[in-house]
């Protein structure tokens, strides 16, 4: 199985960031990728948040696999971040009508 070298906390922060720049999604960036590495850092409350939320896995996922594991690698995910509490404040609001 692949591994990624880059953190979750850090591709998610940039997925989210990317979603809110990009033309390809709610943004108005035709090539995003220069903004996207310029404000990713300002998701990473967003990403830690989300990953917080996924540390319980839902009834599908503990019929998938194991809860230990799952919580052990989410645990591991979002250990270093215990002093993220909140978001930027200069970072736009994500729309999360949006995203679904």
């Amino acid at each position: 199985m692949p591994v990624s070298e880059t953190a979750i906390v850090e591709r998610i922060a940039r997925v989210l960031a990317g979603r809110q720049l990009s033309g390809n999604a709610a943004g108005l960036e035709a090539h995003a990728g220069t903004s996207v590495d310029m404000e990713w850092k300002d998701r990473v409350a967003d990403a830690v948040a989300i990953l917080r939320t996924m540390r319980e896995p839902d009834a599908n996922m503990v019929k998938a696999g194991d809860v230990d594991v799952w919580r052990a690698m989410i645990g591991a995910a979002i250990d270093g971040h215990a002093d993220v509490h909140g978001c930027n404040p200069l970072a736009a609001a994500i729309d999360v009508k949006a995203t679904s």
